[in-house]
């Protein structure tokens, strides 16, 4: 995974935090559930590309 993508994920993990925390303070749910969603989106994305890692890892090992 390159470190262009690691931080792309872990700014869209942050801007869902932030999201969602607004919406706990405004009370406004929709809001809550975008950022929930950003969030899970952007941890589905990290866990990807660490398989993604762990695939290059073992094909190196090989070698």
């Amino acid at each position: 995974m390159s470190f262009t993508d690691k931080i792309k994920n872990k700014v869209e993990e942050l801007k869902g935090g932030a999201k969602e925390q607004y919406g706990d303070a405004t009370d406004d749910e929709q809001l809550q559930a975008e950022g929930q969603a950003d969030q899970t989106s952007a941890h589905a994305k990290q866990a990807g590309e660490h398989v993604k890692d762990a695939g290059r890892d073992i094909k190196d090992a090989f070698k």
